[in-house]
């Protein structure tokens, strides 16, 4: 069978699996010996053998180890109120402007997601305080879920990231370089959202309704001591984690040592640590990286067997073979991403692309760091698009009940849309990507 009708039978395979119900590191490791025992001409033991190969790596790969670090670093920040602290100053500060708590939103998720890397424990944190404060004040639904639901994704572009660290170690790429690519992004992103918040609210203000008058009690030096108790602490954590990779003083695992330090430093300075908040920290962690180990072991070994039929050649001779700018085949690679991310959790996305895609960025001479960034910001969508975005049924699940589905999908609408606006401009403009990693690094470095 050619090589090509392979690639779309295991992809067709995949998806009928995931409609089926099945969990994806299941369907990708079920249908990885499935499709080696049927097209690969090797002994059954050798298919075994390498599948037990590919495990070994993703458990040796000590890259890796920041992953539960970083989820641990998330799951205390969560416990330690930082959020909390934040959107109580940030609404005492914006409230009295039309559509400030919505900025509010956008400005304590940016920060917290730059202090713990993970889009569950950001958008969580930040959807139990402002989804019902901000129905409370009478803002429009739809947008209230569409800023909570797209503040929360920054969690994964904007550094540190457990995105950007399973892509560099998939890529075999600089986690350091990554970070620092993906801040401008990430910072993109979240002026966006202030900007359509801020132009939604001003032209129609019973969108984003300002604080009452007679709840504006508070002094200049009450909001100045407010915002220093709720936003040093956590640019305090951001500085000693990014600050280490980027000073070269720790590696991103080391770095994630220092940052379960600080968060429990945090905790303990927000009066929050205590060996509740410690014991469900270590269970969210060893749920959530168990969760995404199991799926690097599925992943790898779907890739793996996609890889030795040769689906890969396949589909890089297609793309390779159009006669068309680079520029379009990089669209078209960035569509394939987005259709995928509405099917598919990141991690099974990066699993199956990263070792497609990466090549086909080479040959085109694609600037493998900048590539790399389009990827993630584009992933970002995959929280928001339907069927299965992630972010829209986490907002569910701790949204009031007024708070409708339909409420929801018509929210993240406009933000998707912000997103690719984001991605339009990171593609016409690669030193706007590189700029950063480029002054930190080097010219030559990246």
């Amino acid at each position: 069978m050619e090589p090509s009708t392979i690639a779309l039978l295991m992809f067709a395979s995949l998806f009928v699996a995931i409609f089926a119900g099945h969990p994806l590191a299941f369907a990708l490791g079920g249908l990885s010996i499935i499709f080696g025992f049927l097209f690969w001409d090797v002994p059954p033991d050798v298919i075994f053998a390498g599948l037990s190969n590919k495990t070994m790596g993703v458990m040796s790969d000590y890259v890796l180890v920041a992953v539960p670090l970083f989820i641990f670093m998330a799951q205390m920040l969560d416990a330690s109120g930082v959020a909390e602290s934040l959107f109580n100053a940030l609404y005492v500060v914006l409230g009295p402007i039309r559509g400030g708590l919505g900025l509010a939103v956008i400005l304590v998720c940016t920060i917290f997601a730059a202090s713990a890397g993970v889009v569950g424990a950001t958008e969580v944190a930040v959807g139990l305080l402002a989804a019902p404060a901000l129905m409370k004040r009478g803002y429009d639904i739809p947008l209230t879920a569409g800023a909570i639901c797209a503040g929360g994704t920054l969690g994964i572009i904007i550094p540190p990231s457990i995105m950007l660290v399973f892509y560099g170690s998939l890529a075999n790429l600089s986690v350091g370089q990554l970070f620092t690519a993906a801040m401008a992004p990430g910072l993109l992103l979240a002026t966006l959202y202030m900007l359509y918040i801020a132009i939604r609210c001003g032209i129609t203000p019973s969108m984003g309704p300002p604080m009452p008058k007679e709840e504006r009690t508070h002094t200049f030096g009450q909001k100045v001591r407010m915002v220093l108790f709720g936003l040093v602490p956590p640019i305090f954590l951001i500085i000693l984690v990014l600050g280490s990779i980027i000073g070269a003083v720790a590696t991103p695992t080391e770095a994630a040592g220092i940052g379960c330090a600080g968060s429990l430093v945090l905790a303990l300075f927000y009066r929050k640590l205590t060996w509740t908040a410690v014991k469900n920290a270590c269970l969210a962690t060893l749920t959530t990286t168990s969760m995404i180990l199991a799926l690097a072991v599925g992943g790898n070994a779907f890739q793996s067997v996609f890889m030795i039929l040769g689906g890969g050649d396949a589909i890089s001779e297609l793309l390779l073979g159009m006669q068309v700018s680079p520029l379009v085949v990089l669209y078209i690679m960035m569509g394939c991403v987005f259709v995928l991310g509405m099917f598919i959790d990141w991690i099974g996305i990066l699993l199956i692309i990263v070792p497609i895609f990466m090549p086909i960025a080479y040959e085109l001479e694609f600037n493998p760091i900048w590539f790399s960034t389009l990827i993630c910001v584009n992933l970002q969508m995959a929280f928001l698009t339907p069927p299965f975005g992630y972010s829209m049924f986490y907002l569910k699940g701790i949204a009031p009940k007024e708070m409708t589905m339909i409420h929801i999908y018509k929210g993240v609408v406009p933000f998707i849309i912000l997103q690719w606006i984001a991605l339009i401009i990171c593609v016409t403009y690669e030193d706007f990507v590189l700029w950063i990693p480029r002054l930190l690094f080097g010219e030559g470095a990246v």
